[in-house]
């Protein structure tokens, strides 16, 4: 199986930072895309920032000019480096991967979840 490992959440201060990690292991012939996604109590999911294989980065709104999201494609593992942390990005932060087992087979596999929780 493939598996997705977060690390990094915790407990910080407004305007303090995390770095976030995410390791994937198993089959995996080749990760196309991984990001982060999270959700607040009582909201939905939501698309944090994205990296492709190419490099290429997306963000959403909320996050952009304080998160960077990275990617070390030798150890199938990618980094959210949170920076000017405010209360309102507490929420629970999911891995996700676009994971190919086979030149033609693939899944989108989810971590468990680590919580950050930024206090005012």
């Amino acid at each position: 199986q493939v598996q997705l490992v977060e690390s990094g959440g915790g407990l910080v201060q407004a305007g303090g930072s995390l770095r976030l990690s995410c390791a994937a292991s198993g089959a995996i012939f080749r990760i196309n895309y991984m990001a982060w996604y999270r959700q607040a109590p009582g909201k939905q999911r939501d698309l944090v920032a994205t990296v492709f294989t190419t490099g290429s980065t997306r963000y959403a709104d909320s996050v952009k000019g304080r998160f960077t999201i990275s990617r070390d494609n030798a150890k199938n593992t990618v980094y959210l480096q949170m920076n000017s942390l405010k209360p309102e990005d507490t929420a629970v932060y999911y891995c996700n991967a676009g994971v190919l087992l086979t030149n033609t087979d693939g899944l989108n596999a989810w971590g468990q979840g680590t919580l950050v929780t930024v206090s005012s």
